[in-house]
């Protein structure tokens, strides 16, 4: 049973939010109506702090839940290959372009699209997204007839968007079509009540994860510490986790494997 709770509370790509605060309540109630609508979704808040789960969390409970969910970290690569990642290209539209590839727009139709890190994406690619936004079609590389897509777009960042657009960095037309409801994920340090239940079942998730040998070969469960103690707790509730919920995860996985050592 605690295993079955920790698939679902944990923080890898099968679990879901996992909160107590009165602010992470009160995010995943207005998160859950979102949902049931088609809007673009906004999702700002410092790194690490559960972006991509709460993306997760909207499409599971949206129409489009049976659909695809795809993710792209717009920051992890450069322009021109996130252009042919997003949009697709013909075989041959560029020197190494060996066959087509549809894009992630398109392997994402009927579902969500999460752009992770959207402040970093380039201005020409801000245009052409604006495009596939309000058109609803892309134009892959080295084609002349755009396509039909059905996609929902959560957008996430680590930056105020507003700020951006001030300094020239970002379209201010883009941010409007974005920016129709904003989600805010505050910092781990402003919602306390949250890592006790956040420590739990991180620590259930990782210790349930089947033990790999070296060959990589399952070797049945982790050995680690059955509990929290007290004073872990307070000392867990205590720090500023600069890191917010991905330090927390790090802290957990490390407790684990040093328990499994005494």
């Amino acid at each position: 049973a605690l295993c079955a709770l920790a698939a679902y509370g944990g923080s890898g790509k099968s679990g879901g939010p996992i909160a107590r605060d009165e602010k992470s309540l009160a995010l995943l109630t207005l998160a859950e109506r979102i949902a049931a609508a088609e809007i673009p979704v906004l999702l700002e808040g410092p790194t690490g702090t559960g972006k991509e789960v709460l993306a997760r969390f909207v499409h599971n409970r949206s129409a489009r839940a049976r659909g695809p969910f795809v993710a792209v970290n717009c920051a992890a690569m450069p322009e021109a290959m996130l252009e042919g990642m997003l949009f697709g290209h013909r075989k041959g539209a560029f020197t190494g372009a060996g066959e087509a590839r549809e894009g992630l727009f398109r392997a994402a139709d009927g579902g969500t699209l999460l752009l992770d890190e959207i402040g970093e994406l380039p201005m020409p690619l801000q245009a052409k997204l604006l495009r596939a936004l309000q058109e609803g079609e892309v134009l892959p590389l080295g084609e002349t007839k755009p396509i039909a897509v059905d996609v929902r777009v959560v957008a996430a960042t680590n930056r105020h968007l507003a700020a951006e657009v001030e300094a020239g960095r970002f379209r201010e037309d883009l941010l409007y079509r974005l920016n129709v409801f904003p989600l805010q994920i505050a910092a781990l340090r402003d919602r306390p009540m949250d890592i006790a239940p956040l420590a739990f079942g991180m620590l259930l998730s990782h210790a349930c994860r089947p033990a790999r040998s070296r060959a990589g070969d399952k070797t049945g469960k982790r050995p680690g510490p059955a509990w929290l103690s007290g004073q872990a707790l307070a000392l867990l509730e205590t720090h500023p986790w600069p890191g917010n919920v991905r330090e927390l995860e790090n802290v957990i996985r490390r407790a684990i494997l040093l328990a499994a050592g005494m």
